[in-house]
């Protein structure tokens, strides 16, 4: 097929790029009282460790505090007497494209000595909603404690430490390069590659280090830590009984300064108390404000906890725009990290962020496009190499920042793994696993962005990578006797070469070609190609359906696996893809939810995720999905990661967009309140942001919702189904009172900006 000239189209687009962290990530006003309910809410929630961490170096998730400003990562551990906070940042990879030759690196770590509390009581306390961590250390009549926070502006550690004792404590804080242990040398598998690091002292006592990569790399990579303590003799220190002292360690890379060394240091020079205590409250400040962009407040306080938790973790690790979090969030205290610690692609990288669209935690959010679009010349590479499909895009299954790719053939592959390429794992040096539906699972997320927000920006920004990826899939499926389009020569898990028709990509792609042909009308481009989407997607095979244990469930594939004992792709089609809902034809809803049941997927490593969230989009029972996330929520280290779990950030999503779900959604652009939720159980929320880019807030209590305000942000037409069947509604825009509705479904026409009001009419 001969496809349009793109040089516009690209131009157009790039005129997104500048203007997307501004716009989709812009906070609209927070509506009255917001502030102070989030504030209540979330000010309840400590994460709360009474022992030292255990899993930590590690190459996986691990189990300690964690603090963070979405750049900057820190992980705290040790024992009293030798207190460990781990250093580490997005933007600090060794960045080389190839099999086990890119990952985020650790950077450095600040270990704080004090042998007289060998024998110390251990807790450290978390605060969410400031972001803020109390660490308290007990031993007879020497007492110390040690506030630390990441702060919002400036990147810096600040540990402030307080001697509440009776005693003098006398101690030492030393800023050091990673130890031995925070490396996996494993060769040829593992290698330890060559860094390049710097360990100074400056004349005021200011400890500096910095670490780098510049052999052997594609891009090379510097990040860099600077430390003192201030107003006080250092490293060492004398701590009398009442008395304060405060380090301040600032952390900077080559993305972010052109020297990041002299940055560090200057940063650090510029410290005194004031600026410190203007540092806190910036940070607190910013930390009040992501928890007011909305808020739910539910009965089940542990599964509340886990909710808030979950943003917790993500709003410490996401917020820059060029690196997003690796799967292991920034807490990164071992080279090299499980899969590389890179965006895994079949699912990994896609699902930490699920639960932040809905909740408005937009500027969370912001990190997930651009390592997609970064990849987007490789991607066409491939996609013409394999397929012969010429501007389409073909990702295989790890990436890393800046067009990196993680899993590409190399010597390390070649000696070590060979199995990849002998089994048609790798195809033209790139790892698939078979799989062809890695980039239409990126599309998953942006799909959702665009939808609640229709941010023009934004989608000129994603235009073509999801003109890419529709381009792709309407020149590689093939039309078969009966007049479907049928996938062929893909795979539904990982090394199951040559399936056809599985379900999983079955709604991708249709997911893909749906928002592929949206844009493509929003932004009045390619509309010959559009036609052609929405024509093969009316034709794409429909969903396979088997017969298990006397009941219709989907079958994984057509040509292929029937069925699988663990993992969550028999029910992706669902979510995140987003192709049965409540206003699905009953038959799919029925075949969805006995699915559901047969698998039970309510605790896999590879998938609670979708499982929980699709459970919600089909109407599942409310009172077993509650019970589920109950004792899934319990199954945490304090930090919020699953406990036993090898993957880390991944998880972050489940219990918000599980819960977010339950409480209002969208079905085919029907807007549910209360849809999928306990009657009997009241609940509430604020602010969840819905499609068709509507911020919503309403009430269930005593089994009656008591109220509904909507904000639309781009003045689209709303249709809701009527909360009180039966009855009539009163209703308000911007403070005025209408005409009352009547009727089981509602049609409201907004303009950008209305704010709407409805509760039941007194009769």
């Amino acid at each position: 097929m001969k496809l349009p000239n793109l040089k516009l189209v690209f131009f157009t687009c790039f005129l997104g790029f500048c203007s997307f962290g501004q716009s989709l990530a812009q906070r609209s006003p927070i509506p009255s009282g917001m502030l102070d309910r989030s504030k209540a809410v979330v000010s309840q929630y400590v994460a709360k460790f009474d022992r030292p961490a255990t899993r930590i170096p590690s190459q996986v998730a691990v189990d300690a505090p964690l603090l963070g400003n979405g750049s900057t990562g820190v992980a705290i551990a040790g024992t009293p007497d030798r207190q460990t906070y781990y250093l580490a940042r997005n933007d600090f990879w060794r960045l080389k494209s190839g099999f086990n030759e890119s990952y985020p690196a650790v950077l450095g770590k600040v270990e704080v000595a004090i042998p007289m509390l060998k024998k110390a009581s251990y807790q450290v306390d978390v605060d969410l909603y400031t972001a803020i961590a109390t660490s308290t250390f007990q031993a007879g009549d020497t007492l110390l404690e040690i506030r630390s926070f990441v702060s919002e502006k400036d990147d810096c550690l600040i540990l402030q430490f307080q001697n509440k004792g009776k005693k003098q404590i006398n101690g030492q804080i030393n800023l050091l390069l990673p130890a031995e242990d925070q490396f996996k040398n494993n060769p040829p598998a593992e290698s330890l590659f060559p860094a390049v690091t710097q360990q100074g002292t400056r004349g005021n006592g200011t400890i500096f280090i910095s670490r780098g990569f510049e052999e052997l790399v594609d891009i090379p990579t510097k990040a860099a830590v600077a430390g003192k303590i201030i107003t006080q003799q250092q490293p060492d220190f004398n701590l009398h009984a009442g008395e304060s002292l405060t380090y301040v360690c600032a952390l900077s890379s080559n993305f972010k300064s052109k020297n990041c060394v002299e940055k560090v240091l200057k940063t650090v020079d510029g410290l005194d108390l004031k600026n410190v205590k203007l540092l806190e409250r910036e940070h607190k400040k910013w930390w009040a404000d992501f928890w007011s962009e909305s808020y739910v407040e539910i009965p089940d306080k542990v599964i509340e906890k886990q909710y808030y938790l979950s943003h917790y973790v993500m709003g410490s690790c996401s917020r820059d725009p060029q690196f997003a979090p690796p799967i292991f969030g920034t807490w990164i205290t071992r080279e090299i990290p499980n899969w590389n610690g890179d965006y895994h692609l079949n699912y990994n990288y896609m699902a930490p962020y699920y639960g932040l669209y809905s909740s408005n935690h937009l500027a969370a959010a912001g990190s997930y496009e651009q390592p997609l679009l970064d990849f987007m010349e490789r991607g066409k590479f491939y996609s013409k190499e394999i397929t012969g499909i010429s501007e389409g895009l073909l990702y295989p299954v790890g990436i890393g920042p800046k067009g990196m790719e993680t899993t590409r053939q190399n010597a390390i592959m070649e000696s070590v793994f060979g199995g990849y390429i002998q089994g048609g794992q790798v195809e033209h040096k790139g790892l698939f696993f078979g799989q062809k539906s890695n980039v239409s699972y990126g599309v998953t997320n942006m799909a959702t962005a665009f939808y609640t927000t229709y941010d023009r920006n934004y989608a000129r920004k994603i235009y073509p990578y999801v003109r890419g990826a529709a381009v792709f899939w309407t020149n590689y499926v093939k039309k078969d006797e009966n007049g479907r389009y049928v996938i062929f020569n893909d795979a539904i898990h990982e090394g199951t070469v040559g399936d056809s028709n599985p379900i999983l990509s079955l709604g991708l792609v249709r997911q893909t070609l749906q928002l592929a042909a949206d844009l493509s009308a929003y932004l009045d481009v390619d509309r010959q190609l559009a036609a052609n989407w929405t024509q093969v997607k009316a034709n794409l095979a429909t969903f396979l359906v088997q017969e298990k244990e006397g009941q219709s469930v989907f079958r994984y594939t057509e040509k292929g696996p029937a069925w699988w004992n663990d993992n969550t792709l028999g029910i992706q089609h669902i979510f995140p893809a987003m192709q049965i809902d409540l206003e699905s034809d009953q038959r799919w809803i029925t075949i969805s939810r006995n699915t559901i049941e047969k698998m039970g997927r309510w605790t896999d490593n590879n998938g609670t995720n979708s499982f929980f969230p699709a459970a919600v989009r089909v109407g599942y029972s409310a009172d077993s999905i509650l019970y589920h996330l109950h004792r899934y929520s319990q199954h945490t280290y304090p930090n919020g990661f699953q406990r036993n779990n090898p993957h880390g950030i991944e998880n972050c999503s489940t219990v918000p967009t599980t819960i977010n779900q339950m409480l209002c959604g969208v079905h085919q652009q029907v807007l549910k309140l209360f849809p999928v939720w306990p009657k009997q159980q009241n609940g509430q929320f604020g602010n969840l942001r819905v499609d068709g880019a509507f911020l919503v807030s309403s009430k269930l209590d005593n089994g009656a919702v008591t109220y509904v305000e909507i904000l639309s942000e781009q003045g689209r037409n709303l249709m809701l189904d009527n909360p009180w069947p039966g009855h009539k509604i009163s209703w308000r825009k911007n403070g005025k009172i209408m005409q009352p509705f009547e009727g089981d479904r509602l049609r409201i026409a907004t303009k950008k900006g209305d704010r709407i009001y409805l509760q039941v009419a007194v009769q």
